[in-house]
């Protein structure tokens, strides 16, 4: 199941309970499906190499770990640049399916599935894995919680058991076809740290004419310590809002012409003549 797939993830461990979270999304995924996995991760130094590797690889094995490829940038930057990262990943993945994914993301595992289905059929360019609602479940972790979860064959139903019902929206992971992925512009990397690129992309793709949907299934959002890099406190918030509000006016051929004009997208296209 999902060897058609990659999963790329911007990283950067700025929490204990955000290193606890790679660890079981990355179990997960590399445990229950056949997917490549692309962890890129930006730092001062390697928190996942250090600290969460050893524990993927005790769980899931050194032969499925093959399926993981982690980068390390070293980057003394205080605010994490999300949008270039997840660029740079899709620019290296081989698949026809690659998946923006928060390292904080789980979804029933027939969801995965539909959404690759969905994309691989050419029913849709994009698919958001979960309703536009109250499709969230957000998870409140601890190691106790999380250990159990791993231990009873990944079963959904204890994560629950300590959780809250909640809105979803735009964030957290979105399928996509890879060719259309690049070609509708990527990420827009003049967001930076937090802040309205999920509303962007989402307002773009169709605007574009792209094929959107969504499968209506639950998406489980493991609840982490919020810091300016995932919070509107950051610097950055007013000049990602702005960039969103002025998106917004553009007509469809203004929209192309920005997305034309940009260099960020000039470079990474580079990347692959």
């Amino acid at each position: 199941m999902l060897s058609n797939t990659t999963f790329i993830v911007p990283l950067r461990i700025e929490s204990f309970d955000r290193l606890r979270n790679v660890v079981v999304s990355s179990i997960y995924l590399l445990d229950n499906t056949d997917c490549t996995l692309i962890i890129k991760e930006a730092d001062s130094e390697s928190a996942f190499e250090a600290s969460a590797l050893p524990q993927i690889k005790e769980c899931v094995g050194e032969e499925k770990c093959k399926r993981l490829i982690h980068v390390f940038e070293k980057n003394d930057e205080q605010f994490f640049h999300r949008t270039r990262l997840l660029n740079d990943m899709v620019m290296m993945t081989k698949t026809p399916v690659v998946v923006n994914y928060d390292c904080d993301i789980l979804l029933p595992l027939e969801s995965y599935q539909k959404c690759e289905e969905m994309i691989l059929d050419g029913t849709c360019d994009m698919v958001y894995p979960y309703g536009d609602g109250n499709w969230q479940y957000q998870i409140f972790t601890d190691d106790d919680l999380v250990s159990r979860f791993i231990n009873n064959d990944y079963d959904l139903n204890i994560l629950r058991e300590q959780s809250k019902v909640y809105d979803a929206k735009y964030g957290f992971c979105q399928f996509y076809s890879t060719e259309k992925y690049i070609e509708g512009g990527l990420e827009n990397e003049n967001f930076i740290a937090y802040g309205y690129e999920d509303n962007e992309r989402c307002h773009r793709f169709n605007k574009l004419g792209y094929k959107v949907g969504r499968y209506d299934g639950n998406v489980y959002h493991m609840e982490h310590e919020r810091t300016p890099n995932s919070w509107f406190t950051n610097p950055y918030i007013e000049n990602n809002k702005n960039l969103y509000e002025m998106i917004l006016r553009f007509d469809t051929q203004e929209l192309l012409d920005y997305y034309d004009g940009q260099e960020y997208l000039k470079i990474q296209k580079a990347k692959v003549k």
